[in-house]
């Protein structure tokens, strides 16, 4: 991985390095705290990169800490893709791997103190109860009627919350705060609910379980953590977060500070709406290459380096954006245009016959692996009498302009010779089924030596050594910039998936999963990871330049 000696994250170096060279603080300590509720998505990404990359730059350290505090939500196969994701976008938190679950114990103690301090209370208003009493921006809130209970009667009551004798929904926990403060989430915020559900860590020992507002500030004090980077929907609840270590008066006071989080147009970027996607069967799944996800990213064919790469370029601010989708996919252009090999696939094909080739002839050429990467050499690409191009290559009556084949024009075949369109063959409806041409031997390589020049090239395949395969062609999955809650599918792009035969120069065989190719003129595409040798899928990542048309 790249150093990030020199990687600038804006603000946030400015209060690192103003806490460091006030001596208050001796080693940066971050955390990333992901709920494993869902799968995390590129947003992630930048946070991963942020909390991993600010230790880095620092000589310090970062934890990967689970916030599973809400059982009805969470599953064990997220919290093994998501440390599958931050191990492969390059990070490692070594040993230290937490579960706010392993802090439940010290919770529950804090909450029964807050509860002996006068500072807490259990009320039975109902969810609605306490969202209508909660107030408005501009008035304020109304106390519980049970605000004022005896700290014996509160002690009493959340005892019996732990033993499972209370129902959910009954009963909460709330901080005993202020309901007039200007800030609704003062406003006496719930720290602990029922919640009769089996915990994947806890098993069924709790019957009860934090609130996240309440948990988090815990969790980062107990391990120590000095900085706890959050995006910007996490500005109002500081305060809370604050008042959590100030009456528990923890060895350790974390200094919560946020940024804007990722947002990019033509996708949506939260777990909840990307559930939504998945359980009305919008896409396949997680992992559908049309996501956001790092799981889909992976599978489209994103390197680490190219997601590192975009999220940290796309700039650490105090104000929320939306970020251009080209400029992920410039991106990942960049990134390929060095690192994937070359190769040539044909995805609509029409043959065509070199009358003056031998039939039982193959030739083997020469072509560079990658023109970035001299050192990788060259690969064999064989030539034969009958070879296939592009149907779009060819035309009888050319448009204006048209420099690939039609009757008596000349082209360059990528790597091999230079062809002359002779005539061509139609069936009984009048489509083109074959054309015939001939090739100058004297131009191997796509070169002549008398001077000619040739303005056409276009790639090929040998139609007795074509390998029959899958082309999986990903577009975005929406065709609004915005696409608005709730009405997805009627913003969905019917072209973000093509699924096409396609046929592959023979090297391919030699083709790893998760390899990176460019199919030259087509695109860049990786080999699908669950491809074998006979089931052969390539998953095109971008085109080779801006291609997409937003719907007017």
């Amino acid at each position: 991985m790249e150093s990030f000696e020199n990687v600038s994250f804006g603000f946030l170096d400015n209060i690192i390095e103003d806490d460091l060279a006030k001596g208050d603080i001796k080693k940066i300590h971050t955390r990333f705290p992901p709920e494993p509720n869902g799968f995390l998505h590129i947003g992630h990404a930048k946070a991963i990169s942020v909390n991993f990359g600010i230790a880095k730059k620092y000589d310090g350290i970062c934890n990967l800490r689970f916030d599973d505090t809400n059982p009805s939500k969470e599953e064990e196969h997220y919290i093994e893709a998501i440390k599958e994701d931050i191990e492969w976008l390059g990070f490692d938190w070594e040993n230290r791997l937490f579960y706010a679950s392993e802090y439940f114990d010290q919770m529950y103690n804090y909450a029964c103190k807050l509860i002996k301090m006068g500072k807490a209370y259990v009320c039975q208003l109902s969810a609605e109860e306490i969202r209508e009493n909660r107030g408005t921006l501009t008035e304020k809130g109304i106390n519980s009627p049970y605000r004022n209970r005896s700290v014996e009667e509160n002690s009493m009551l959340f005892e019996a919350m732990k033993k499972g004798e209370i129902p959910e929904g009954e009963m909460v926990l709330r901080a005993k705060i202020n309901m007039g403060s200007p800030n609704l989430n003062m406003r006496d915020p719930v720290i602990y609910r029922v919640m009769k559900a089996h915990h994947h860590n806890a098993g069924n020992d709790w019957c009860i379980y934090p609130m996240y507002d309440f948990a988090h500030p815990i969790e980062d004090a107990l391990e120590g953590i000095t900085h706890s980077f959050c995006s910007l929907e996490f500005e109002d609840h500081r305060p809370l977060y604050e008042w959590v270590l100030e009456e528990f008066e923890t060895p350790y006071l974390p200094k919560q500070r946020e940024f804007a989080r990722l947002n990019i147009n033509y996708t949506v970027m939260s777990k909840r709406k990307l559930r939504y996607l998945v359980e009305h069967n919008i896409v396949s799944g997680w992992d559908d290459p049309r996501m956001p996800t790092i799981q889909g990213l992976r599978k489209r064919g994103y390197t680490p380096k190219s997601i590192r790469k975009f999220v940290l370029e796309a700039g650490i601010a105090k104000n929320n954006s939306i970020i251009d989708m080209n400029q992920l996919e410039a991106t990942i252009r960049e990134d390929l245009n060095y690192e994937a090999k070359r190769a040539m696939a044909v995805l609509d094909p029409l043959k065509v016959i070199i009358n003056n080739f031998n039939e039982t002839e193959t030739l083997w050429l020469e072509g560079d692996i990658n023109p970035e990467q001299k050192e990788l050499g060259k690969r064999k690409i064989p030539f034969t009498k009958e070879l296939y191009v592009e149907k779009d290559d060819f035309f009888i009556e050319p448009p204006k302009g048209f420099r690939r084949l039609y009757p008596g024009n000349e082209v360059r075949l990528k790597d091999a010779f230079y062809v002359m369109c002779n005539s061509y063959d139609l069936d009984e409806n009048g489509n083109v089924i074959a054309i015939h041409c001939t090739y100058d031997p004297k131009s191997k390589g796509g070169w002549s030596d008398d001077g000619r020049k040739v303005k056409g090239t276009i790639h090929w395949v040998s139609v007795p050594h074509a390998v029959k395969g899958t082309a999986m062609l990903y577009n975005r999955l929406f065709n609004v910039e915005l696409p608005e809650d709730g009405a997805y599918e009627a913003a969905i792009n019917e072209n973000s998936l093509i699924e096409r035969t396609v046929y592959l120069e023979p090297y391919l065989l030699e083709s790893q999963p998760e390899e990176h190719f460019q199919f030259l003129r087509k695109g860049y595409f990786v080999r699908d990871r669950n491809s074998d040798e006979n089931e052969l899928i390539f998953n095109r990542i971008v085109s080779l330049k801006e291609s997409f048309k937003v719907k007017k």
